[in-house]
């Protein structure tokens, strides 16, 4: 749809000459854990919407 209308996605060219790798990769282990809602481990279960999943 964007190239109908003569755009494209936008992608940065190069990343900012501010940025600072070590406050970044700090950022990263110590609040993105907190930030980020935990996975669903899947379960076994039924495909019957009637039926209850058996144990």
């Amino acid at each position: 749809m964007l190239r109908r209308h003569g755009w494209s996605h936008q992608v940065p060219a190069r990343r900012a000459v501010e940025r600072d790798e070590e406050k970044v990769a700090g950022w990263v282990k110590d609040v993105w854990p907190h930030v980020e809602p935990p996975r669903r481990r899947s379960k076994p279960g039924s495909s019957s919407k009637t039926k209850p999943d058996s144990r």
